[in-house]
């Protein structure tokens, strides 16, 4: 997956068309930017500027770039504007994989700041549960928490169901087109929990039903249950951020085709107005 702070610079060089503006606006050195984008091409496999004496000159896939990640990427870097403005030790929690992925790429420029975090990874409940009595400043949430806290949207997963090439060749494609659920139901399922979360709000939103499947393995991290996939234990509905290397790489496959794949909306929830006992977090 591309780094947030990447896609950041590219931006940056897209809408003011100098590599100089973009160093000045990100707070780097301009070889720094350089070096940023010749990365983010080198990943592309193609050009993303031409070089001009006045500038940079977008191609049609920078073009293209731009309105696919310009949105989500804003909305990322504002989202974390309340933090900017903290001076101190910031407590942060979330979820360890998307902390990983994505929260602590667009958390880092802030440390060239001055600012520190303390990072709790764990469950939304307990997370939200630590911010009520101010043990956490800030949560990074999956779950829309109730009175007393504010929630900012931050931005959208989008869960695919995947599996390893052994098992998704053994899949009747034309059952699958006329019973989903029961074409898939003698696959192995690696699961966040007894409870199957995210499975389960798969095949209801889906497929209408419950999974009949066997539940192969349990393991409480969307990392570990993406390498279980991956090794060939079972299959999985998992965030598209997480899995989409996995895709590229073949390492994984599309098991099925959803008209428009299950969301789940993620928060960045505060206080309100409060002041931590390192740091001063205002909301939105």
């Amino acid at each position: 997956m591309t780094d947030l702070g990447l896609l950041a610079t590219f931006l940056e060089i897209y809408r003011g068309g100098s590599i100089t503006a973009a160093a000045s606006r990100r707070g780097l050195t301009q070889p720094a930017v350089s070096g940023q984008l010749a990365k983010l091409e080198k990943e592309l496999g193609e050009p993303l500027f031409i070089r001009g004496g006045r500038g940079v000159t977008p191609t049609p896939r920078a073009d293209e770039l731009a309105r696919r990640v310009g949105p989500p990427v804003d909305q990322l870097r504002s989202a974390f504007d309340p933090v900017a403005a903290v001076e101190g030790t910031v407590r942060i929690g979330g979820a360890a994989e998307f902390m990983t992925a994505r929260g602590l790429p667009a958390l880092a420029p802030l440390t060239q700041r001055g600012l520190r975090f303390e990072v709790t990874l764990g469950l939304a409940n307990d997370l939200l549960n630590a911010l009520k009595t101010a043990q956490l400043d800030v949560v990074l949430s999956s779950v829309r928490p109730g009175a007393g806290l504010t929630a900012t949207p931050l931005t959208d997963e989008e869960f695919l169901l995947v599996g390893p090439p052994l098992l998704a060749r053994t899949v009747d494609q034309e059952l699958l087109g006329e019973d989903p659920a029961r074409a898939l139901e003698h696959l192995p399922l690696v699961a966040y929990s007894d409870e199957l979360p995210i499975i389960r709000r798969y095949w209801r939103s889906e497929f209408g039903t419950r999974p009949k499947n066997a539940t192969a393995v349990v393991v409480p991290d969307l990392r570990a249950v993406l390498a279980a996939v991956i090794a060939g234990a079972g299959v999985s509905a998992l965030p598209r951020y997480l899995v989409e290397p996995a895709l590229v790489a073949g390492s994984v496959e599309l098991l099925h085709q959803a008209e428009i794949p299950p969301l789940n909306t993620l928060y960045v929830v505060t206080r309100g107005v409060t002041t931590p006992a390192t740091g001063t977090v205002s909301s939105t």
